[in-house]
């Protein structure tokens, strides 16, 4: 069967081969250390589950949802959205639930994207961004950032690539998958340049806001001159912050208008979330996951140290800069023997990193995620929701591995 032009041209996913050969190796009695999940491996709060187990027993629970959502979840979500950011956009903006955020940046791109619109994605960027926007036939325009930018864009090179085809710039804060929370300085310097560019509509993805477990806390750019919300989208949701992946429970707060084409694609496409979630979630007291998340965040902390002490014993500080957020971060190959290796037994590339992670699994079970998959050559992704004891155990190997001990 013939598929179509837009189809066949989404990449597959470039973690597929890492995958297979990991589930192939555990099939053969092999012990794998999987340090590439993306979902907290915790119990989500007490709260939620009792509301959830309450809708079991309405047969109402298990009806169609408004295409929208909720009203009284959406009006949840925008009081939230406010007291958390300490904006008030009540009167401009309305929230739209999806089927998770990845579902919700489907619907922003599909909403706004005219063929051979541009798109400037910063990297480290989340993988599916460039996928998404290609699908819709724009044009996804990167600008990088490595390690020794402390993987925040420069913000003149932003200003470089913006142009009359530019419709939208996405910033994802806290990132996937560097881990890091855009400086206050940086927002500042981001807020001025985007006042420069009235037409440019912002996509800030803040899927990762409530998993900050380092100071100082994230902050955003249109906190700095909140004129900047009436041409953002923001992307939130629970999954992430509340143990919810499976759940697939996103929000999306933007402009009414934009909200309103959005709901009218949704509508025609995957219609309204599942409304037994969303029943539970009105039940639920979001002024509770800070304090579910205290035990969580003082995990990913302590495994974030291991990081930190471990490569500052082995003389490898220099692969890392610190991960303040989210579940990641990126380690870096750029200056180890690893990679000088790779560079003697073959030909001159500019990113060595899915053959490095092989390389690491076939030889020492640890998977973790090319860096080549986030537009961040030479590097590699690392979870950090395992236990303190595997977790420990895995880098330990990579640590060895890199060192070619």
């Amino acid at each position: 069967m013939k598929i179509s032009k837009r189809v066949s041209g989404i990449s597959e996913s470039i973690t597929l081969k890492l995958n297979s050969l990991a589930l192939s190796m555990e099939s053969e009695g092999k012990k794998v250390w999987n340090l590439t999940a993306g979902q907290l491996p915790f119990r989500p709060a007490v709260e939620f589950t009792e509301s959830l187990r309450n809708e079991l027993v309405f047969l109402n629970s298990f009806q169609y949802s408004p295409v929208s959502g909720l009203k009284d979840l959406r009006e949840k979500a925008l009081t939230y959205f406010n007291e958390s950011r300490s904006v008030d956009v009540n009167s401009t903006h309305d929230v739209i639930v999806s089927n998770g955020g990845k579902h919700s940046l489907s619907n922003i791109f599909a909403t706004i994207i005219d063929p051979g619109d541009e798109v400037v994605v910063l990297a480290p960027y989340w993988l599916s961004y460039p996928e998404i926007i290609n699908l819709y036939e724009g044009k996804p325009v990167i600008v990088g950032a490595s390690i020794y930018d402390d993987f925040q864009p420069n913000i003149e090179d932003i200003r470089s690539v913006l142009n009359k085809k530019t419709k939208a710039i996405v910033i994802n804060s806290p990132n996937n998958p560097s881990g890091v929370h855009y400086s206050e300085e940086w927002m500042k310097s981001f807020a001025s340049l985007m006042l420069e560019f009235p037409d440019v509509i912002i996509i800030s993805d803040e899927i990762y806001f409530e998993l900050s477990y380092f100071d100082p806390k994230p902050t955003y750019f249109y906190q700095y001159d909140k004129s900047l919300l009436e041409r953002t989208i923001i992307v939130d949701g629970v999954s992430k912050n509340m143990a919810l992946t499976g759940l697939r429970i996103g929000f999306c707060i933007g402009p009414k208008d934009v909200v309103s084409a959005m709901s009218r694609l949704q509508g025609q496409t995957a219609s309204g979330a599942n409304s037994l979630t969303q029943k539970a979630l009105v039940g639920f007291n979001f002024n509770l996951i800070p304090t579910y998340l205290d035990p969580i965040k003082s995990h990913l902390r302590e495994n974030a140290r291991v990081v930190q002490d471990k490569l500052r014993e082995n003389q490898l500080s220099q692969c890392w800069y610190q991960t303040k957020s989210a579940f990641y971060f990126l380690i870096d190959f750029s200056n180890t023997p690893i990679i000088e290796e790779f560079r003697k037994d073959s030909e001159d590339m500019a990113d060595y990193s899915s053959q490095i992670c092989e390389k690491l699994l076939t030889e020492t079970g640890v998977a973790i995620v090319p860096g080549e998959a986030f537009g961040a050559p030479n590097t590699a992704r690392l979870s950090l929701v395992s236990t303190k004891e595997l977790f420990s155990e895995a880098f330990d190997k990579i640590i060895k591995f890199v060192k070619l001990n």
